[in-house]
């Protein structure tokens, strides 16, 4: 028998579930080369990161301030 524990776990991956994926859906999806140079600042971006985010344009700090600036 399922108590409500259960349940409230269950639920509680559904709405991680569903945020994740309305989270994966509304990123732009880049495409492309990585820019080697970040498009904001002109400092280089880490080969690290152009690997892992394809078809980045800004550096890590840049692209902080720019989710920052879009999130107010």
């Amino acid at each position: 028998m399922t108590d409500r524990f259960d349940i409230a776990q269950e639920r509680d991956q559904l709405h991680r579930d569903a945020a994740l994926a309305h989270y994966q859906a509304s990123r732009p999806k880049t495409q492309g080369e990585s820019r080697a140079d970040c498009a904001e600042c002109g400092e280089p971006i880490p080969e690290a990161r152009r690997i892992a985010v394809k078809g980045c344009a800004l550096c890590r700090d840049c692209q902080e301030d720019a989710e920052r600036a879009q999130a107010r």
